[in-house]
């Protein structure tokens, strides 16, 4: 029996020896064929991990020399007779040139893995599936379990690396442009995701694809962080009818671009969609910044210039003896929006115009919805503005913390009378609501109509909102000059018209 096993042993060792010699053969053609005797020969050496082993790697050396010198060839010389074309003639086409590399690696995995197959693990040609082949036959002492044909395929394909890499690091750093930093990318994806189900995820390979994935969009968020360094380092002008600047179309434009983008790239079965998010918020959070210090500078526009005009008024009437004539000579000025509500209505137009082209985009639905929430926001801020603007214009500004007050109490018997107080007397109220009937009515002066609101929806809405702040201002005033508790003498001549008259007239 020993001399048995001596004479076993040694023919295990002649067969090794002999099948090394057939293996290095392997790597003088591009597309070897593996004999039957070779196969059989190989599956008898399992039967002794190590020689089997030796024989693995001596497969590996030598197809890694071969992939490498076709890789190179396919790169610089192209195919037989020039076609196909080498590779690098369409250097200057990045997006072209990345993907033919891409390309030509995916489709050397293919073959290099059914050669492969076919000689360390001819039983599992015929399963179906990567999983078969990756772990149909394992080295015995592996801790980690890595299987004998993964080992194989990373060593032969582990020389395309470094060339590969050199390559895309030098299209990034040609500075490409926003949109095909942001295909490159996504080539990168769905190409790492594709070779990581044939080759199998922690390779050579696959870590390359996937470092320079991430190279790739670290070069698209900086062009993003550089464009939006420079909206915010020189924000525009507001323009005379508030219309929103080019830079919002240009940034809008350019996002839909990318969604495009976006929604027609490759995805493996295996690998899932991009997040978005950080893109959207990288283009248009600078521009909405943008736009708000635009808003700002505006609205110090407006304080300033209200401030001289507050300046050149004489000196030396006081409150107590305002007339109408005095209330309704700023009748003029009613429909012109200060400049914080210039600065409300800027901003509405801007965020308009970046949510509209976005609503019917799937990918932006969380964007949107907050810009519509800012929309809104700014909406509400800008009618509070407007309605304070006029009860000011009207002098009733300074008499609604005394009515709201008194309407809280709910006009308690301890309570002094809102008719023996200064603000709230009959004198005073007189003034300051012929005034807002005349506003009203549209006979001294007009109600803003917010022309330069850019959306008719919104526009309208904000009329409406005004209108309606007005009505509830003045229903609290007739509750309580009507209020027999408040000693207004002749309340009728006051309050000349009803809460529900003035509705109608507002039309709400």
């Amino acid at each position: 029996m020993d001399m048995m096993s001596v004479y076993q042993e040694g023919a295990y060792e002649r067969l090794c020896r002999w099948v090394q010699v057939e293996c290095k053969k392997l790597g003088d053609t591009d597309n070897p064929e593996v004999s039957e005797l070779l196969k059989k020969a190989v599956r008898c050496l399992k039967e002794r991990p190590v020689l089997f082993k030796y024989c693995a790697e001596e497969v590996a050396n030598m197809r890694h020399h071969a992939l490498f010198r076709r890789f190179i060839s396919a790169l610089t010389r192209g195919g037989p007779g020039g076609l196909p074309r080498p590779i690098e003639v369409h250097a200057h086409d990045p997006l072209r040139y990345v993907g033919d590399m891409l390309g030509w690696l995916h489709q050397a995995l293919a073959s290099e893995r059914e050669l492969i197959a076919a000689l360390l693990d001819p039983d599992a040609i015929s399963d179906s599936g990567p999983a078969n082949h990756r772990h149909s036959v394992r080295e015995g002492d592996s801790s980690k379990g890595e299987s004998d044909f993964t080992f194989v395929l990373d060593r032969i394909f582990e020389g395309a690396c470094r060339p590969f890499k050199v390559r895309v690091e030098q299209v990034l750093q040609s500075q490409p442009s926003l949109i095909v930093s942001y295909k490159l990318s996504n080539t990168l994806e769905f190409y790492g995701y594709t070779i990581s189900e044939l080759l199998g995820v922690d390779t050579a390979l696959c870590n390359t694809i996937w470092s320079l994935r991430d190279a790739t969009q670290r070069t698209f968020f900086n062009i993003l962080k550089s464009r939006g360094e420079k909206l915010l380092r020189y924000p525009p002008l507001v323009a005379v009818d508030l219309s929103p600047p080019p830079a919002v179309r240009e940034g809008v434009s350019l996002l839909l671009e990318l969604i495009s983008t976006y929604n027609s790239m490759m995805i493996s079965a295996s690998g899932k969609g991009l997040n978005f998010d950080p893109v959207i918020s990288a283009i248009l959070d600078p521009i909405i910044q943008m736009c708000e210090q635009a808003a700002e500078a505006q609205k110090s526009k407006g304080a300033l210039a209200r401030r001289g005009r507050t300046s050149s008024e004489p000196i030396g009437s006081k409150r107590d003896s305002i007339s109408v004539d005095a209330i309704l000579s700023k009748k003029s000025s009613t429909s012109v929006l200060s400049g914080e509500s210039s600065s409300k209505v800027y901003l509405i137009n801007c965020l308009s115009a970046i949510e509209e082209p976005l609503m019917d985009q799937e990918v932006a639905t969380s964007y949107v919805k907050n810009l519509r929430s800012m929309i809104e926001t700014h909406a509400r801020a800008l009618v509070d503005k407007e309605a304070d603007s006029i009860l000011s214009k009207c002098g009733l500004s300074s008499k609604m913390p005394y009515i709201k007050n008194y309407s809280s109490t709910d006009g308690e018997d301890d309570a002094k009378p809102l008719a023996d107080v200064v603000e709230t007397s009959p004198q005073m109220l007189l003034e300051c609501l012929k005034a807002f009937y005349g506003l009203v009515t549209g006979t001294e002066g007009s109600l803003p109509e917010f022309e330069q609101l850019q959306v008719p929806r919104l526009r309208s809405d904000a009329c409406y909102g005004l209108a309606r702040a007005l009505a509830e201002a003045y229903e609290l005033i007739y509750k309580a000059v009507m209020d027999p508790k408040n000693c207004y003498p002749d309340p009728r001549s006051l309050v000349k018209h009803s809460p529900e008259q003035i509705r109608t007239i507002l039309e709400i």
